[in-house]
């Protein structure tokens, strides 16, 4: 799983049926989509699409395709379609008879050949699953049969020179949410959210301030998005953030976002527990404002209060996600430190070089006067607090051919039981030594294997679209007179 260009989104190859697929992986969703050729707006038109008129030996449809299926973003865009089955595989790892969805409209912004979105996230939050019986997301299912080693995932975007030995990882119980109304028939798992207990600007620590602290425990509540580009806070905790930060000042009151000096060297953190993440400004500087180059355009983004307690949504570090078992281990992330622990700062020189090498500016107007903080209501509670969901991690035990026994909810981690963790290299490092004795190390993105994305074996593309590919040999024998 790798990092998409410009650091926008992690990718997957899937093969959905014969067909390979590069999709967009999301922890905040549960379900599977892709766009198909019966979408034709621009977007769509723009990526590979499914092949509806190739007829896949392993495509099942569902009601004659007349159960429809539909997804919305923040953002305000959107994708419709239909629900399917199909074979689906990563990597060695296949599902049959997997219920997703075929977009025939969509305005989903797509890139890098990125033809969907795969769900990573807990089952109750999964759309198909509420009108299709017996739907369950991708990897559960894989957990469910017994086919993983244990129903944990974990993504890679750094070299593994910082990632040396399991022990490092920091392990967080998912937190729990109620249902809405008094449905008592979901998990109660619903995102990779966890408390977040402080943050700190240049090491100055602030306590976050909950929206709902009645019924959060007094806690903040930090969801970890791996489809989220960026990091985002309530306004009172971005607004306290940002004042410790010589010269900054709030530029765009709709999007939230703030400006500080392009030199700022000081360093912001966020602690779960006993483990601290620390942003170096190589992390947090989104780029310098067109009509002012000495100011750049930072993280946290400012939202106003989310009706689910969510309070901030972090953008992804190297992570581990493990879904948990039932009765016996909760559901818990794990993550290292965003940077090498060595690396406590950056030089002057080295934001400098990080935002010359920057793509463009920030095309952006800064007001000519100083901006006030906006204040909000907050919003009801989205869930019924009084009434409580199941609790209990999501995957059964004594399924299919396998057995899961605990091994994070032990006092110390059974590091003996867990398992190997070794994805392909994202990134390649070189360390080169000149004749002089100087030591460069230089990172770049490794090689990916060439694949054919959208068109089955034996297809080929024209410029009416995709066809099969016959070669036929005719032999004419002249008649002799």
């Amino acid at each position: 799983m790798n990092l998409a260009q410009q650091n926008r989104a992690y990718f997957a190859l899937l093969n959905v049926g014969a067909t390979t697929f590069r999709v967009a992986l999301d922890t905040a969703s549960a379900d599977l989509w892709l766009v198909s050729t019966q979408c034709t707006t621009d977007v769509c038109k723009a990526v590979p699409r499914y092949p509806l008129q190739y007829e896949s030996g392993t495509f099942v449809s569902v009601n004659n395709n007349s159960t429809t299926f539909s997804v919305s973003y923040s953002d305000g865009t959107g994708a419709e379609g239909f629900v399917a089955k199909e074979t689906v595989q990563l990597a060695n790892l296949t599902v049959s008879n997997q219920v997703f969805g075929l977009m025939t409209s969509s305005n989903v912004t797509l890139s890098d050949d990125i033809s969907g979105i795969f769900g990573l996230g807990f089952p109750r939050l999964s759309s198909v699953s509420s009108t299709v019986t017996n739907s369950t997301p991708f990897f559960v299912q894989l957990a469910q049969q017994g086919v993983l080693n244990y129903p944990v995932f974990g993504l890679s975007a750094i070299d593994s020179s910082v990632v040396t030995n399991v022990t490092d990882v920091g392990w967080h119980k998912v937190v729990e949410f109620a249902p809405i109304g008094t449905t008592s028939n979901v998990s109660s798992y619903l995102q990779w959210a966890i408390p977040l207990d402080s943050f700190a600007v240049n090491g100055s620590s602030l306590v976050p301030s909950p929206t709902y602290p009645n019924i959060t425990n007094n806690a903040s509540l930090a969801m970890f998005d791996v489809g989220n580009n960026g990091i985002y806070g309530p306004y009172p905790d971005v607004s306290r953030l940002f004042a410790a930060i010589s010269g900054s000042r709030l530029v765009d009151t709709n999007l939230g976002l703030w400006a500080i000096p392009c030199d700022t060297l000081v360093p912001i953190s966020f602690t779960f527990g006993e483990q601290t993440l620390t942003l170096q400004p190589t992390d947090y500087l989104i780029g310098p404002a067109s009509d002012n180059p000495d100011l750049c355009l930072s993280w946290p983004g400012a939202t106003s209060p989310s009706p689910d307690g969510i309070d901030w949504q972090m953008e992804y570090v190297l992570s581990l996600f493990s879904y948990g078992i039932n009765t016996k281990e909760p559901p818990m992330i794990g993550f290292y430190p965003l940077k090498n622990a060595t690396n406590t700062t950056e030089s002057a020189a080295l934001i400098s070089s990080f935002l010359s090498s920057a793509s463009a500016t920030v095309a952006t107007t800064l007001p000519n006067s100083l901006l006030s903080t906006p204040t909000y209501t907050t919003p009801p509670y989205t869930f019924n607090s009084s009434f409580s969901a199941p609790t209990g991690g999501i995957v059964s035990t004594e399924l299919a051919n396998s057995t899961y026994s605990p091994i994070f909810a032990e006092y110390a981690t059974n590091i003996s039981a867990m398992p190997t963790i070794a994805p392909t290299n994202a990134l390649e490092t070189y360390i080169i030594t000149d004749t002089s004795g100087v030591v460069t190390t230089i990172t770049s993105t490794a090689s990916i294997a060439s694949v054919t994305l959208g068109i089955p074996p034996g297809w080929i593309s024209g410029p009416f679209g995709r066809f099969p590919m016959s070669i036929s040999l005719f032999i004419y024998v002249l008649p002799s007179f």
